[in-house]
């Protein structure tokens, strides 16, 4: 019975693999190259799909890739027309951002059009009718991740939040920092190179860093789909309660990153409450404070007479990578922290 139950455990995490495509090993972002409408197509894994060139001339396509735990992000350029059937495998949503607007791209004859966003659930067949000189970005994530960040985080259900039709018309600066999360995330995922069989030089990213990314795209990706609905506004002494109840869960955690998403599942509100309480009560976002406070908290231990080394000072407030740490911390108060500790020591 036992050995039955790992069997179908394996084939459900084979399934969500297949959803994702994974094409090397979560967090280190690969590039490929290609000189054939067909073998753009097939570089994509994960998906079930034909392109027709439309236009004449020697195609040259581009993918980069970015696959993490529950999500793939990929940004893909095409030099001519072509007609995409398309279709994610599996229980997953993918999300299309078209960034390059020589022409106008359609979705199942639809246009796009500027700030909006084409999606589409895994299993059902679409069409993408893409111009000559196209960029678009790509998210797709596991259907069941999408529905648990839902319930939890947003307070929704997911149906409330992704529409049925294939477009959504969202704020032009909501698209633009998606956009922009999108670009970042693929550009340091890793050194890119053309053979996506080959190991990064600087490997994959740390657990902590995939967890980071998935839960940036995931906020922006609700962001954009979001109705416009304010969420509801808590009473002064409700707010001032909610930040206060985040500060002491973050400091109590001080040896992790305490993301927004494990917040909002502890305090029980929903991210758009959080951030509002957060904006009203001290005036910017809850990730920009709870960095902030664990920042000061390593700032106090390095200033400490009884301080350890700068390792030990960054991994006891949850910051795990350490040139990160350095610049943070230097950004913050003038100073690298090996400075403020070579500042107590001397007599």
């Amino acid at each position: 019975m036992n050995e039955l139950a790992e069997r179908t455990e394996a084939t459900a995490e084979e399934t969500q693999r297949n959803a994702l495509g994974a094409v090397a090993p979560a967090g280190r972002a690969v590039v490929s190259v290609a000189h054939d409408a067909d073998e753009q197509a097939r570089n994509l894994v994960g998906w079930r799909q034909t392109y027709d060139q439309l236009a004449a001339g020697r195609f040259v396509g581009t993918l980069t890739e970015l696959p993490l735990d529950t999500m793939k992000v990929f940004r893909e350029t095409t030099s001519h027309t072509l007609r995409q059937a398309c279709e994610v495998r599996g229980d997953a949503w993918w999300f299309g951002i078209p960034v390059a607007r020589e022409g106008q791209a359609r979705i199942d004859a639809q246009p796009i059009g500027a700030n909006a966003l084409a999606l589409r659930p895994g299993n059902v067949e679409f069409e993408l009718l893409t111009p000559a000189q196209f960029s678009i970005y790509g998210v797709v994530v596991r259907g069941d991740v999408l529905r648990r960040y839902a319930a939890s985080v947003e307070h929704i259900s997911l149906d409330e939040r992704l529409p049925g039709t294939p477009i959504v018309h969202a704020d032009a600066a909501r698209i633009d920092r998606l956009c922009s999360l999108l670009a970042r995330r693929l550009d340091d995922g890793g050194h890119p190179h053309v053979n996506p069989h080959a190991h990064a030089p600087n490997g994959p990213l740390a657990e902590f860093e995939r967890n980071e990314i998935q839960a940036e795209v995931l906020a922006a990706l609700f962001d954009a789909c979001s109705t416009g609905r304010e969420p509801f506004v808590e009473p002064a002494s409700r707010r001032r309660w909610i930040v206060s109840q985040a500060r002491d869960y973050v400091l109590a955690h001080r040896t992790r990153p305490v993301g927004v998403p494990e917040l909002c599942e502890q305090l029980h509100v929903s991210r758009r409450t959080l951030q509002y309480c957060f904006q009203d009560v001290l005036g910017m976002a809850p990730a920009t404070y709870l960095r902030a406070l664990r920042l000061n908290g390593a700032r106090r231990d390095l200033c400490g007479r009884a301080a350890g080394s700068v390792q030990d000072v960054a991994a006891a407030w949850g910051f795990w990578h350490l040139s990160q740490f350095a610049t943070d911390y230097r950004r913050m108060f003038g100073m690298r922290p090996s400075e403020a500790l070579r500042a107590v020591a001397t007599p």
